[in-house]
């Protein structure tokens, strides 16, 4: 499992938390959202804990445009320095992009040099190409499981299936069964069955065609 950072002050437990497991990847990043909390300093610190810690991935990072009053020009100034970071070491970065798909496709292509996931994908596919071109994933979970999330179901149904990730972005973001409750990392297979049912295939094809890519991306030791 990647286990992913929002805020400096949660890379210490996040540390210590996937040292206590053999199968828990840390990722160290500055969440958008929580742009009130970041410092300048941050991204110093930042800096040092890839050097020392060596994640796996920075991230999660990336712009959110629903919440409208986040200052989009600080957005963008700690997105981008956290990809010139991943550039600089050659990482992976986990990006959020909500409501911001493309300012998020320009700032990867002005930066370059870059691969990774869009988690909780919500563009379209279209946009989608146009990051797999750029080599980024596409990540999907728990609202694929949604009757009415057709946008989501068509993208999940239609990329090729070596751009897809599976997630479940636990706690948050239940699938359609456990609807306003507390999501697990272990409900990963009520995602991996719906999309197998849009895609027409067997589960098992897409457990290992998804868990190949996230050890591709995320430089994994292989399970098989």
């Amino acid at each position: 499992q990647i286990v992913p950072a929002i805020e400096a002050a949660t890379w210490p437990g996040l540390r210590d938390a996937c040292a206590r497991d053999a199968g828990l990847f840390p990722a160290y990043g500055l969440h958008p959202l929580l742009i009130a909390s970041h410092r300048e300093a941050h991204l110093r610190d930042l800096r040092a804990w890839i050097e020392r810690e060596r994640p796996v991935a920075i991230g999660e990072c990336g712009l959110d445009y629903w919440v409208e009053d986040l200052d989009r020009d600080v957005q963008a100034t700690f997105f981008d320095a956290q990809l010139r970071l991943a550039r600089e070491f050659d990482l992976p970065v986990v990006v959020h992009a909500r409501r911001a798909v493309d300012a998020v496709i320009a700032s990867i292509k002005r930066i370059g040099g870059l691969r990774g996931v869009i988690h909780s994908y919500p563009g379209s596919e279209e946009q989608a190409r146009q990051l797999a071109d750029l080599g980024f994933l596409i990540g999907i979970g728990g609202p694929v499981t949604y009757e009415r999330a057709n946008k989501v179901r068509r993208v999940a149904a239609n990329v090729p299936l070596d751009t897809l990730l599976l997630e479940t972005d636990a706690p948050d973001q239940p699938d359609s069964t456990h609807r306003g409750e507390r999501n697990e990392p272990a409900r990963i297979t009520r995602v991996l069955e719906v999309i197998a049912g849009l895609r027409g295939v067997d589960a098992v094809v897409i457990a290992d065609a998804t868990t190949r890519n996230a050890e591709r991306l995320f430089a994994l030791p292989s399970i098989a």
